[in-house]
């Protein structure tokens, strides 16, 4: 399960990394879909792979508030992370109404961010 982990991590550093490129450009050249997308995959990567660090396999269909209050019950330090402001709960339902502006989609990279943060303060990657 730790290389399940590991391409878990790797995937989310990348999606990160392709939303934060994204947020580089001039505001009105930036694809706010794809911060806000790119941003969601690395948090629900993230917490997918954690949960695999801790011999965990999660379900192909559950959302990102199922993946984080499982993180929690593991490790009660998630609960410093603030996901509550992350309206991209799902891969398959992605809300697109709330992507379609630069501010909303810099919550989302935020969010991905300071768990990107958290993971590595706690020497999880």
């Amino acid at each position: 399960m730790e290389n399940e982990a590991i391409k878990f991590f790797v995937n989310a550093a990348q999606k990160l990394n392709q939303a934060n490129k994204e947020l580089f450009k001039p505001e009105e050249d930036i694809v706010t879909y794809l911060v806000c997308k790119n941003s969601q995959y690395a948090v629900e990567n993230y917490l997918k792979g954690y949960l695999f660090k801790e011999g965990i396999k999660p379900n192909e269909d559950e959302t990102i508030d199922s993946l984080y209050e499982q993180c929690k019950k593991i490790n009660k330090n998630f609960e410093n992370i603030d996901l509550s402001d992350f309206n991209c709960k799902s891969s398959r339902n992605l809300e697109t109404k709330y992507c379609d502006n630069v501010s909303k989609v810099n919550t989302c990279f935020d969010a991905a961010d300071n768990l990107d943060t958290f993971l590595k303060r706690e020497k999880i990657i």
